[in-house]
């Protein structure tokens, strides 16, 4: 995916979850943050971020921020709407007969429902922004949620479908994840749990840079 009307800045202070205070061209502004995650090491102040202007004159908030420069992976995307696309573009060469977007299931949404010759799959995707020497960590804050998620693939699991959790890699360098005990125990225990009863996990590695994700 390629995004347009990216301007490059400087990230000062993360104002809340959805906005935070950056400089272009030596002018502030506040810009949108899609991702309500912490961005842990990734958006400190004085990194260089890319942002997307907005079209909308009227809007509070003229840019969104799309990704962060950092020493050690380079540009990492932010944009939680990012793992999502990436994920139905690399489902879409996996050979499915049929790919749906947001299944109903039990009492969640799950992200995709697929079938192959006759075989039942879902998957819940997930976008990892966070590495330690070399390896994605998730979540970066404490997630019910994906939690929540992994007790419904165990249950797709117990019912025939081929369950599947996909971490969308959004660092450059970093193959494989791991669920984040230090941050999110609950995680990391139903993340056991749901491999434990069939569920199975999946690495999609990206190539990101200030206005550009691609599938590696």
């Amino acid at each position: 995916m390629t995004y347009d009307n990216i301007v490059h800045g400087i990230f000062l202070r993360r104002l809340n979850r959805f906005v935070c205070e950056v400089q272009v061209n030596g002018e502030v502004f506040p810009a949108h943050v899609r991702n309500t995650g912490r961005c842990t090491g990734i958006i400190a102040a004085g990194a260089e971020i890319s942002l997307q202007r907005s079209t909308d004159p009227a809007r509070k908030t003229p840019f969104t921020l799309i990704a962060a420069d950092t020493p050690q992976y380079g540009w990492v995307n932010l944009d939680s709407l990012a793992p999502n696309v990436m994920a139905g573009e690399w489902l879409s060469k996996q050979g499915f007969d049929v790919i749906h977007p947001e299944h109903p299931f039990g009492e969640s949404r799950i992200d995709f429902y697929m079938e192959r010759s006759g075989e039942r799959y879902i998957m819940e995707v997930k976008g990892c922004t966070l590495a330690e020497n070399g390896v994605g960590l998730f979540p970066d804050a404490p997630t019910q949620r994906g939690s929540k998620h992994l007790r419904e693939l165990c249950k797709a699991s117990g019912q025939g479908y081929h369950a599947i959790i996909a971490f969308v890699i959004m660092l450059n360098g970093v193959a494989a994840v791991e669920p984040n005990a230090a941050i999110d125990p609950a995680f990391a225990e139903e993340y056991s749990k749901a491999a434990a009863s069939g569920v199975e996990t999946k690495f999609i590695k990206c190539r990101c840079s200030a206005d550009k994700v691609e599938l590696i």
